[in-house]
């Protein structure tokens, strides 16, 4: 009995060494399952982020679609245009205000163009084989929005009666009041609007986490009812993914980047960060990663103001963790200004590397399965290399599709040593093209800010 005792804790205790060192870990793993059915169409896509009103110099969707041959070849799955609503005018902010702050939620602004000229983008955009969300702002609307006079009960109220704003500096929009049921339903009918009369793809729902979860959930079947859509909320909770959201932000991976390029965290962070997380939300979840965004551009500063010599190894990072990628208006072509959010901002479309950038992810993640989407994806697994704090090496595999990614996240060349069975074998550096073959033990060098993305042949 005794022996028995001792071969079973000896077992138990073997297994828990093993547990502990072991390095891969996926998202398969996780707390829960989330119960959202994920479409297909978005496993293997990266998103774009349109600003209409600064995409061209008219701003229209007649000139926008002149580009939509170009985001098919930058290899764009899902583009999210942000608020095509009429904005409103009362307590407007500058001369053109904010496309968040919504006049009419069954209307298109006419500075953009008609309902006919939006049903025809949509058309394109699918046959094409890319897929469009539109932004909705469901939590608040504009001052001068026509609910305000036929349904005013709709709104949250000061203690005299008069609407609020939902935060002390959006003074441009008043908040609606979802503590009556009213407004669900209203909301409701709204969203699957656009689904059913413009065949949209789904939505990017703005400050989702200011409005309850039991809205979504409500909503969500009603417009998979009509179709299959994809969700995407500007919240990174992981309730969110239970039975609402396809994705949701994430945030702690851009704040995180942001503290190393100033010096204030370590590259081998993300590696805890990315660990924390796959624990933190249920199986299946998308993860968005971005380097900027329409917020973050406007009111924070450039990617390269905010990242400086770390712009490119962090977008090309964007691309090979875990998580979809974004990409905004404009960082294609290395836009390099903050774009006015209330006035018009041309963007400047020049030929810049970031695009080769992009494209080269984009045809990466179609093509090899190990960077798909959720479940679809490959495993991350840390590389056994010297452990250096500025150093990240680890790879993505799904079967027999490999990527092995190198960063260094630092000032100074560092020459990585690795010794892991699991990287032999002949290789394509993805953004050189040159071909390489690895045995159990090597070391690379690699300048500041430097990085290489391998991909097994």
């Amino acid at each position: 009995m005794k022996i028995l005792q001792f071969k079973t804790q000896f077992f138990i205790h073997l297994l828990v060494i093993i547990f502990m060192n072991f390095s891969w870990f996926s998202p398969l793993f996780g707390q829960s399952k989330s119960h959202v059915k994920h479409t297909d169409w978005s496993r293997d896509a990266f998103i774009y982020e349109v600003n209409l009103r600064q995409f061209t110099s008219g701003g229209t969707i007649k000139e926008f679609r002149e580009h939509l041959p170009r985001l098919k070849e930058l290899g764009v799955g899902i583009l999210w245009f942000m608020p095509i609503h009429p904005i409103g005018e009362m307590n407007r902010k500058g001369t053109l205000g904010s496309y968040y702050s919504v006049k009419d939620y069954f209307d298109i602004d006419p500075a953009y163009g008609t309902k006919d000229e939006f049903k025809e983008l949509v058309e394109e955009i699918h046959s094409l084989g890319m897929y469009i969300i539109l932004d909705w702002v469901a939590n608040h609307t504009a001052w001068d929005n026509q609910l305000t006079i036929t349904n005013p009960d709709y709104f949250k109220t000061d203690k005299d009666g008069k609407f609020i704003p939902p935060v002390a500096d959006w003074h441009d929009v008043i908040a609606l009041d979802y503590s009556n049921k009213k407004v669900w339903n209203y909301m409701s009918e709204a969203l699957q609007y656009w689904i059913r009369e413009f065949n949209i793809d789904g939505y990017r729902c703005d400050v989702a986490g200011m409005i309850p979860i039991e809205f979504w959930e409500f909503t969500r079947p009603k417009l998979d009812k009509i179709k299959h859509v994809f969700m995407l909320a500007e919240d990174e909770s992981p309730k969110m993914h239970n039975k609402s959201f396809d994705m949701t932000y994430s945030w702690d991976l851009m704040h995180l980047m942001n503290q190393i390029a100033k010096g204030e965290s370590k590259g081998i962070e993300i590696y805890k960060m990315l660990s924390k997380e796959e624990k933190k939300y249920p199986k299946d979840s998308y993860r968005m990663r971005f380097i900027t965004n329409h917020d973050e551009n406007s009111w924070n500063g450039t990617e390269f103001e905010r990242l400086n010599e770390f712009t490119e190894s962090f977008a090309v990072l964007t691309g090979i963790i875990p998580g979809m990628f974004l990409v905004y208006s404009g960082q294609e072509a290395g836009l390099n200004k903050r774009l006015d959010f209330f006035e018009k901002d041309l963007i400047d479309w020049k030929s810049h590397r970031l695009g080769f950038i992009y494209k080269k992810l984009g045809l990466l993640k179609k093509q090899n399965k190990s960077l798909w989407n959720g479940t679809s994806g490959g495993d991350f697994y840390k590389v056994k290399s010297n452990n250096n704090e500025d150093v990240l090496v680890f790879m993505r595999r799904n079967g027999d599709e490999k990527i092995l990614a190198i960063f260094n996240f630092s000032s100074k060349k560092q020459e990585i040593k690795m010794n892991d069975s699991n990287i032999e074998g002949n290789y394509l550096e993805w953004f050189t093209e040159n071909r390489t073959s690895f045995a159990k033990s090597i070391a690379i060098g690699l300048r500041p800010y430097d990085y290489r993305v391998y991909v097994l042949e």
